[in-house]
């Protein structure tokens, strides 16, 4: 594995997981949206992260050696949304109330939203460190040849 595979193999991860915490952003922002462009109240969004091959080129040495390093990146292959039914919570004085005066609100929990924004959290920090630590050992490497 070379500097530039290790960069983009962290460089994926930090993409994934930015995409992860906007949609954890959204799902906080909508936790009392009723309404929708598709109807009915908004559904939580998740991420589907999927390990893939980093991009090499064609005919070069690692590829001629058949992936022999293992090493993945990651992206996000989908955005799920959660089936979950909605929350009905009785409003009777509520707009978007059915005729029974329930009101259905999103399937969005506050705490496990927070808990998924601080593991996104965690796992951003760890790539971040990894990519310093990349480049503080291309560093020192060029720092041999003075």
């Amino acid at each position: 594995m070379d500097f530039f595979s290790a960069m983009d193999i962290s460089a994926s991860a930090l993409a994934a997981e930015r995409t992860r915490m906007n949609l954890i952003s959204s799902n906080l922002a909508n936790v009392n949206s009723t309404r929708t462009a598709e109807g009915g109240p908004y559904r939580r969004k998740d991420a589907v992260f999927t390990a893939t091959a980093p991009n090499q080129g064609k005919g070069s040495f690692q590829s001629t050696l058949g992936n022999a390093m293992k090493a993945r990146t990651v992206e996000v292959s989908e955005i799920v949304e959660d089936q979950k039914p909605p929350r009905m919570q009785y409003e009777p004085n509520n707009p978007d109330a059915n005729a029974a005066g329930y009101v259905a609100y999103p399937n969005v929990n506050v705490v496990e939203e927070m808990a998924d924004m601080i593991s996104a959290s965690r796992s951003y920090e760890a790539n971040v460190t990894a990519t310093q630590a990349a480049k503080s050992m291309a560093l020192k490497t060029l720092e041999i040849g003075r």
